[in-house]
């Protein structure tokens, strides 16, 4: 029997396309927090963006997420759900076998890795598109080091004092990345991705499967909508906020302890980065830098706004996901 389901991936490219449009405003929110400078909570955030940019400015860069997370939500639930099949098929003989815990964790890690090819440059993309704003450049050139002139302060092209924006969209972006910086630049910041999507991903659907099997009702032949959407939601929530022990071996020997949102600070710093100037010459630097200049809750800004966002982008992830695939296995 082929392990191969194709409806998995469809349901999926729905599930995503419904997600990024509930969470893109909040997730606008957290990068500027994470990756800019002068804010001093979530609402002051808000605000700033809101009497600054408008309702506009927390949308700024939806266009790409719109046609780029779609295929990579896609691609992953289309991953996670024919690697149980396969990892069901190769263990029991059967694909229809249900999963185990074991199972489920591999097959959440095995996906969580995987993504990083893809996710990588969609994230880079979003996040440069979301930083370009006037008060954002100017906040990043003046922390990234003594070069320059004599206060210690970058110089900034003209251009960018008049407010015109580095990238004109998301091809341009894209390819003035590939021309300033090579395909390694749209991988910049893959590292701390993968330090992220492997234990989120794991802390994402395994409770997502719990939750789902403790609220459904004994004797329906599907999950009630309700059910779905509530584990979905809790699920997104606990991946962004719950420190995991990611048993990431170092060449020590020693095992790191890893959560979502401190690995999600780094990897928007490094994405962020090099905009106009760069500051950060890899994780264990930018990890460095931000600590001695913010000390160490400088990790954990942006927790709060995961936290809230995590919650309806899952929920409607899973929900727009799981009534996909019932509508796709019904025809």
């Amino acid at each position: 029997m082929n392990c191969f389901h194709l409806d998995d991936f469809l349901a999926g490219w729905i599930g995503g396309a419904s997600s990024v449009i509930v969470g893109h405003p909040l997730d606008t929110v957290k990068t500027r927090l994470q990756a800019g400078k002068g804010y001093k909570n979530t609402l002051h955030c808000v605000l700033q963006i809101y009497r600054k940019e408008t309702v506009a400015g927390f949308f700024k860069g939806l266009s790409f997420p719109l046609a780029s997370i779609t295929v990579y939500n896609s691609v992953v639930f289309g991953f996670f759900n024919n690697t149980q099949r396969v990892i069901s098929k190769f263990r029991h003989g059967d694909e229809r076998q249900p999963c185990g815990m074991l199972d489920l964790t591999l097959a959440s890690m095995l996906t969580g890795l995987m993504s990083v090819g893809l996710g990588a440059p969609v994230d880079l993309v979003k996040i440069r598109l979301q930083m370009q704003t006037l008060p954002c450049l100017a906040e990043n050139l003046n922390l990234a080091g003594t070069t320059g002139n004599v206060n210690g302060n970058i110089a900034v092209r003209s251009m960018t004092l008049q407010g015109q924006p580095t990238y004109r969209g998301p091809i341009h972006c894209i390819s003035s990345i590939l021309r300033t910086e090579g395909i390694r630049g749209l991988y910049r910041g893959a590292g701390a991705m993968v330090l992220r999507d492997v234990p989120g991903y794991t802390l994402y659907f395994i409770p997502y499967a719990l939750f789902r099997r403790w609220l459904s009702s004994e004797g329906r032949s599907s999950p009630h909508p309700c059910s779905i959407w509530v584990s979905g939601g809790l699920a997104g929530s606990i991946s962004w906020v719950t420190a995991t022990p990611a048993d990431v071996v170092l060449s020590t020997g020693s095992i790191s302890w890893v959560t979502a949102t401190p690995a999600d600070v780094v990897k928007s710093r490094l994405q962020a980065d090099a905009l106009h100037a760069r500051k950060y010459r890899g994780i264990v630097h930018c990890i460095v830098q931000s600590y001695k200049t913010e000390g160490i809750h400088v990790f954990f800004r942006g927790a709060s706004v995961n936290a809230i966002r995590g919650f309806p982008m899952s929920a409607t992830m899973f929900l727009g996901y799981e009534l996909s695939l019932q509508f796709f296995r019904g025809l």
